[in-house]
């Protein structure tokens, strides 16, 4: 479980009435395009629950889709972010579903970028400015960012994990928390490192050599 502090009861300095409605939706759409590891060029966005009935209000889609251009929650720039798209040559459709949510503060992050890369995310803002990503790809994920965030896309199978860990291991990296999500026996999972320093570019180059069982590495 992580601890909780005065600053995260707070919240952050943010654009906008409401840090789970606008700072929350700000980063998840940061970490969406830091999944994406590239700029955006075609994004679909999709809010559920209080966020669909509120989020044109509050800015919700504005918030989401400045993180998808890199600005950070308290970015003056959230306010004009559709005029900031259109300059960067960003096509984005925002859709406000009725459809029920696990979480009433939920999103779907569609990106694309230039090179046709695509990310499917689903995340949560918890308030305060927290978030949550819940799905990533099709797969079931939790991670929130806290932490420098290393994702590792594998075949589940003996001895990945060592692996993995090993390469971190030289390198100095602590790791604070560790999950592994699959979703079938010898199928797809996911390795979710949140280490206490960041994962050195030598390192994510080490783990996606290891084909063809490493599938795909990403360092947030």
């Amino acid at each position: 479980m992580h601890p909780y502090t005065l600053f995260d009861i707070i919240g952050p300095r943010i654009v906008g009435p409401s840090s789970s409605h606008t700072a929350g939706a700000a980063r998840l759409g940061n970490v969406a395009r830091r999944v994406l590891g590239q700029p955006v060029c075609e994004a679909e966005i999709t809010l559920y629950g209080s966020f669909a009935k509120t989020g044109k209000g509050h800015g919700t889609d504005k918030a989401i889709l400045a993180g998808l251009l890199g600005f950070a929650p308290d970015d003056l720039r959230i306010r004009t972010a559709y005029e900031e798209a259109r300059a960067a040559g960003l096509e984005v459709q925002v859709q406000f579903s009725a459809q029920e949510a696990a979480h009433p503060n939920t999103a779907r992050i569609r990106a694309k970028g230039a090179d046709g890369r695509c990310i499917d995310l689903v995340g949560v803002s918890l308030g305060g400015g927290l978030i949550e990503v819940r799905r990533l790809n099709g797969m079931e994920v939790i991670f929130r960012c806290e932490y420098p965030t290393l994702l590792v896309f594998h075949q589940d199978q003996p001895g990945v994990i060592r692996k993995v860990t090993e390469v971190l291991d030289n390198e100095q990296v602590n790791i604070a928390f560790m999950r592994v999500m699959r979703n079938t026996k010898w199928g797809n999972a996911c390795m979710i490192l949140e280490t206490d320093n960041p994962v050195p570019p030598a390192c994510v180059e080490a783990i996606r050599k290891m084909h063809p069982v490493i599938r795909e590495v990403c360092a947030l």
